[in-house]
């Protein structure tokens, strides 16, 4: 299967196109404090139905030094008391900040959440260094999607103002492909 991957950018904050509010009460809060299992059971429960592999074999180990490195954060959306979605921000040198992975769970989506949370997201990308002294304020904020990833995630980041500066069709057998492994073992896909 040919898999097409898109590398968005924003380069000014004034890019930034907000989504409109959900209409369920929600909150986007930051996970200050550097947890592997939380960060874990993110990356399967929002990724596990759209090829999310390349972390599954991290040890704990992995997931704690990942998380360890000064300008790394993790931002989750919580509607009634419940985790929705989150966001994971990784500044770089040069003033870059990159959205590694975004995404809702499978109940939050269809509901209003994934542009309001993507355009919390990208705020907070952009503000980023008010968080970690001696960081670089924000000149880039980017993003990649694919072919694998939710039919409305390459919409939704154009529609918060981010543009596409890169595409690529890899050959089979360049991104994860064949069976979606689910948020856990033997979960499979949910449709």
């Amino acid at each position: 299967m040919d898999v097409t991957t898109w590398y968005l950018e924003q380069t000014s904050s004034s890019d930034l196109r907000p989504g409109r509010p959900p209409a369920l009460p929600a909150e986007v809060v930051r996970a200050e404090a550097p947890c592997p299992e939380f960060s874990r059971f993110l990356y399967t429960a929002v990724g596990g139905d759209w090829q999310w592999t390349n972390r599954l074999p991290w040890t704990w180990k992995q997931w704690k030094d990942w998380l360890d490195r000064p300008g790394v954060e993790t931002w989750v959306a919580w509607t009634r008391g419940t985790p929705a979605g989150y966001a994971e921000l990784v500044a770089q040198d040069g003033g870059v900040v990159e959205i590694t992975n975004f995404g809702l769970l499978p109940y939050a989506i269809g509901q209003g959440l994934g542009g309001w949370l993507l355009g919390e997201a990208a705020a907070r990308a952009w503000d980023i260094a008010s968080r970690w002294p001696g960081l670089e304020p924000a000149r880039r904020v980017w993003v990649h999607t694919c072919s694998l990833d939710g039919p409305a995630a390459l919409a939704n980041y154009r529609a918060r103002g981010f543009r596409v500066y890169d595409e690529k069709l890899n050959a089979p057998g360049d991104e994860d492909e064949g069976e979606t492994p689910g948020p856990w073992p033997g979960a499979g896909p949910r449709t």
